[in-house]
């Protein structure tokens, strides 16, 4: 069984995100990028079910620009096969994404897609939804496990009330949430041993794919910032704050 999995390069966790002056955007000039925390989760599960014996071939894709390569590489550092790149300078948002994501599930055919729920930029959590709905596939979204036996993809999902397990026709459409695994660390060696990995570029247009932006961002502006806190001798002038200052009460 072949398993698909999408990964995002994005703005590195650590990073204070800073608003471009104009306000057009998010600053990303000279700014360390990674791989989404939650598509590494993806890969790390993909992984994990080929040294099972589950799965006989991981294939990492991104969609963007060229230095998501390095993306790509990280992927197949981890342990995935090969990679697929679909290139371009478009800003994606999520159904063009989804709708590339559905060419190459036609093109490749794997039993599953694994993805992350969401990307820590945009916080969309949309794409895999979007996906399963285009290529009209069974989905199991914030898995916190997941199990492959018999043709099924059994998955626990975390949801309000607790956890629910669905159980999935193969093919299917999974999103990870944090609680699924931790990621390995990824050693030197394995970094080496994926540059020679094979690494294909391909271009929206050879997938027969539209990714005009559909949607347009008119401002990006930062959270105000939040005042300083006070202290307060006693509960009654506390009270008198919520009630005269704060309105609350």
């Amino acid at each position: 069984m072949k398993v698909l999995v999408p990964v995002k390069r994005v703005v590195d966790y650590n990073v204070k995100v800073r608003v471009k002056s104009d306000g057009t955007g998010v600053d990303i000039a000279n700014v360390k990028m990674s791989m989404n925390p939650f598509d590494e989760i993806a890969v790390e599960e993909a992984v994990r079910l080929k040294e099972k014996g589950i799965v006989t071939e991981v294939v990492a894709v991104s969609c963007g620009v060229a230095q998501c390569q390095e993306t790509l590489r990280t992927a197949m550092a981890i342990g995935a096969d090969r990679a697929i790149l679909v290139e371009t300078d478009v800003e994606l948002q999520p159904l063009a994404v989804a709708k590339l994501l559905k060419a190459l599930v036609d093109k490749e055919q794997p039993g599953l897609v694994i993805l992350g729920k969401q990307a820590i930029d945009d916080d969309c959590n949309q794409t895999g939804q979007m996906l399963a709905a285009l290529a009209n596939l069974p989905q199991g979204t914030f898995a916190s496990k997941v199990e492959v036996a018999d043709g099924r993809a059994r998955v626990t999902r975390e949801v309000d009330g607790g956890l629910e397990t669905v159980s999935l026709a193969i093919p299917a459409v999974v999103t990870t949430d944090l609680r699924l695994n931790e990621p390995r660390y990824v050693t030197l060696p394995n970094i080496m041993k994926a540059k020679k990995k094979p690494l294909e570029t391909v271009k929206p247009a050879d997938l027969g794919v539209d990714v005009t932006p559909r949607l347009k961002t008119l401002k990006v502006a930062e959270p105000p910032k939040r005042g300083a806190g006070v202290k307060v001798p006693d509960v009654a002038t506390l009270v008198a704050k919520l009630k005269n200052e704060a309105k609350v009460i």
